[in-house]
């Protein structure tokens, strides 16, 4: 054997190679270790063995022996049937198990180190780059598919020959949009067909207006602009997040009114935001609800609520507010609820309008404590701001209007999300959220419970249940029902059936005859885990619907993301810690992973309805939580120790008159990146004839979050909906990149796209003036979401 000289000083005789030693010295030992905990809390042994080749590799490059390589590129053809096993054939799964040790595999090859190492060099050289050419080979070929991909196309049938739409519908938005879902009916539908697939690539920015309305000082984290604006004749109406009003000319952009509340605000402040306006019109001799003729002032009204608790109405054409409402144009939401600290209750959807009656919800202050603002939904005359009735979901009689004697239920369940209403029914459709604070039910009443996370179906004009149905049951993950509910009749050989389509944060989408809430897609109770923390109690079942994007199955480790190998081995140590017993896991001091997570499947943006396709267009995305709570002590008191909360969700969260405070943020890896193998988030498109997925992708990039803005299709999470129109296309903004999309509702491929100036976490709206058909995007960015901050609001329109 030829003899083998061992310098004195190896980094002087060879300091790449010596660098290189330690390099995969390090390397090896991070993942010995760190694979060593893993293999005891039960999970995978890759990377303790991993680990070990690894310092094998490095001794033997100190021994200047060739076999370094072989052992190399065993450990590179054993990772690379490890992650197929685990992951199969998905590029995005299988690139980070290997994007440090193929690079360092090509490193090793070189003349520089190879040279330097004995004997039979050239046999484990070919060995080696047989290895890193099958690899490349695997990852090219994963390339070429997308196992998360469904391919399809909506039948021709659906998308042809039109049916007239039932006569209990309003007409489909079409030259106006007259409320946040376009209709009270929120399908986000729109009868325009000028812009169609074949020419929606020809889409240029019409016009651009700037709102003013930054994040000031004072301002909390969680500002963004989630406005979907309303056109009506020949304006067109948005707010921005401190609750201004716009007016803007809808064929030009420019400013013909606005109107500023003057909301007190401060950085206790939860929210800042504002999601939208309504209007109303007054009809030929109308009346009050007392039976009085209509003011004659205002007969085209907008209404805004206000973070710091007020509705404003606003005469239409020039912004000034309507005397005959309240006291000279507003009236106090806070008014009737015990507790009624600034901040503690925001309005931050638009209202329901209906004929007569104004219907109101608010967002209270989450897990701050058990003495918070009350939900209540209550309704006013539309025309006087005169309270007619109120429900109050955590009260005994829900429907007890406020007295000297009475006030409004602390921390009953709010609506702070967008209501829907069948005028012809005379039901408005109310999503709830769950009582006060969400992650600790030890002390929830029956009469909390009846309602939390629920939807319900309210009269119109007295306020009184008509049926009610729980998404959750007693809800420790602040499940809210998010969404506005889409209404649409559904055809069928038997006729035609009233529905309500009711998106919820579980992934899952429950489907119910709107007249009486009776189940069209079941939705079956089934086991769920137990073992609450002291002085909880859990629901032994939960409710599943049969159309969901719930993903199947439990989490493993194996689907456990990070964008190398050792981000991932953190993330899959970080689940092996965690409490994980699948959906409904409940909260816990070890720490409980919540999945889907508190974002939700699905938001406020909620879904989009085709009426003549029959065809629902949805965007959900999978981001897990963590939950831990935190039992009361120096660092988590028992009482408040200042005057207001910090402004946020996220973080360590009082929970002020439970046992414990709770802890919540996204599950995310020390690069700051999800934990959970992507895609975060889809588009897919849902046949209402079988209520089956006929299509569904990926959508959005991580450009605008990576350190180096490189566009990869990740399928990225999103704070917003999707539009759909009669020309068959599909316009969404939602996502964490910023770009407005425009898609083939046949089929989902993308049709368009261009780049926003700041997020467009809103969903976009679509209306024809002077005979063109525009569509119109809020960017305002979203602080909390990470997105870029803006006062745009854009319109695009054909040449």
């Amino acid at each position: 054997m030829t003899p083998i000289h061992r310098p004195a000083n190896l980094f002087r005789d060879a300091p790449l190679l010596a660098v290189t030693i330690v390099i995969v010295a390090i390397m090896g030992l991070a993942l010995a270790g760190g694979g060593a905990w893993l293999a005891v809390l039960g999970g995978s042994f890759y990377y303790l063995v991993a680990g070990a080749m690894l310092l094998l590799t490095a001794w033997l490059l100190t021994r200047r022996r060739a076999e370094a390589l072989w052992v190399y590129a065993a450990l590179l053809l054993g990772t690379m049937a490890w992650a197929i096993w685990e992951a199969g054939l998905d590029f995005w799964s299988l690139a980070p198990r290997g994007d440090v040790l193929a690079p360092l595999g090509v490193w090793l090859l070189l003349p520089f180190i190879t040279r330097r190492l004995a004997p039979r060099l050239r046999a484990a050289r070919w060995a080696l780059g047989v290895v890193l050419m099958a690899a490349a080979a695997v990852l090219a070929l994963s390339l070429t598919r997308d196992r998360h991909d469904l391919a399809g196309t909506v039948p021709e049938s659906e998308t042809t020959g039109a049916i007239a739409s039932s006569e209990a519908a309003p007409p489909a938005a079409g030259e106006n949009w007259t409320a946040y879902g376009g209709t009270g009916w929120g399908t986000r539908y729109s009868s325009l067909s000028q812009i169609t697939k074949t020419d929606v690539k020809d889409l240029k920015l019409a016009w651009e207006f700037r709102t003013g309305d930054h994040k000031g000082p004072d301002d909390p984290d969680e500002i963004t602009n989630q406005a979907t604006p309303l056109k009506i004749g020949d304006l067109l109406y948005t707010c921005s997040p401190h609750q201004i009003v716009f007016a803007l000319d809808a064929a030009t952009g420019k400013l013909r009114w606005k109107f500023d509340p003057q909301i007190q605000h401060n950085k206790a402040f939860q929210h800042m935001t504002c999601r939208g306006v309504s209007y109303h019109a007054t009809k030929p001799g109308a009346v009050t609800t007392d039976g009085a003729p209509a003011p004659s002032d205002c007969p085209q009204r907008i209404f805004v609520p206000t973070n710091d608790g007020r509705m404003f109405s606003l005469d239409a054409q020039s912004g000034t507010p309507c005397a005959s409402f309240g006291n000279q144009g507003q009236i106090d939401l806070k008014e009737g609820s015990e507790v009624q600290t600034l901040g503690f209750y925001e309005g931050t959807s638009p209202p329901v309008v209906t004929e007569k009656v104004l219907i109101v919800g608010g967002a209270v202050i989450d897990n701050y404590s058990d003495r918070v603002p009350s939900g209540v939904i209550r309704g006013f005359d539309i025309y006087s701001g005169r309270l007619i009735w109120a429900f109050d979901a955590g009260h005994p009689d829900p429907n007890e209007m406020p007295s000297a004697s009475h006030h409004f239920t602390a921390g009953s369940p709010n609506s702070w999300s967008i209501s829907a209403v069948d005028e012809n029914l005379g039901l408005v459709y109310v999503p709830l959220g769950s009582s006060s604070p969400d992650i600790w039910g030890g002390g929830r009443s029956s009469d909390k419970e009846r309602y939390d996370s629920a939807l319900i179906a309210l009269d119109i004009a007295t306020g009184k249940l008509r049926w009610s149905f729980q998404n959750v049951h007693h809800d420790l993950w602040d499940m809210d029902m998010p969404s506005q509910p889409s209404l649409v009749d559904l055809r069928s050989n038997g006729g035609t059936t009233p529905a309500i389509y009711i998106p919820a944060k579980t992934g899952d989408i429950f489907v119910l005859d709107r007249r009486d809430g009776h189940q069209l897609v079941p939705a079956p109770e089934k086991p769920v885990p137990q073992g609450a923390a002291p002085g909880d109690r859990l629901w032994p079942t939960q409710p599943f619907s049969e159309l969901s994007f719930r993903p199947p199955g439990m989490l493993t480790d194996a689907q456990m993301w990070g964008s190398t190998m050792f981000d991932q081995l953190a993330c899959r140590i970080k689940f092996k810690r965690l409490r994980y017993e699948g959906p409904f896991t409940p909260p816990s001091e070890q720490g409980t992973l919540v999945f889907p997570g508190d974002f939700g499947m699905f938001e406020w943006g909620g879904i989009a309805v085709d009426p003549k396709r029959q065809i629902a267009i949805a965007n959900p995305q999978s981001i897990p939580f963590i939950s831990r709570l935190v039992p009361r002590g120096k660092d988590n008191p028992a009482a408040p120790n200042a005057a207001h909360p910090p402004g946020t969700e996220l973080g360590v969260q009082p929970m002020y008159g439970a046992p414990y405070g709770v802890e919540l943020g996204i599950f995310l890896s020390p690069l700051g990146i999800p934990c959970l193998a992507p895609p975060w988030g889809n588009i897919a498109a849902i046949a209402l004839k079988t209520h089956k997925v006929v299509w569904q992708h990926r959508i959005g990039t991580i450009r605008d979050q990576a350190p180096v803005p490189f566009p990869f299709k990740l399928g990225v999470p999103m704070l917003g909906g999707p539009i759909v129109t009669a020309g068959g296309v599909i316009f969404i903004t939602g996502t964490m990149d910023d770009y407005i999309r425009a898609f083939d509702v046949s089929d989902g491929k993308q049709l368009w796209q261009d780049r926003l100036p700041a997020g467009g976490q809103s969903t976009p709206m679509t209306y024809e003036t002077g005979g063109k058909q525009y569509v119109v995007t809020v960017d305002g960015g979203h602080g909390s979401f990470g997105t870029r901050l803006g006062d745009y609001v854009r319109a695009y329109a054909l040449p």
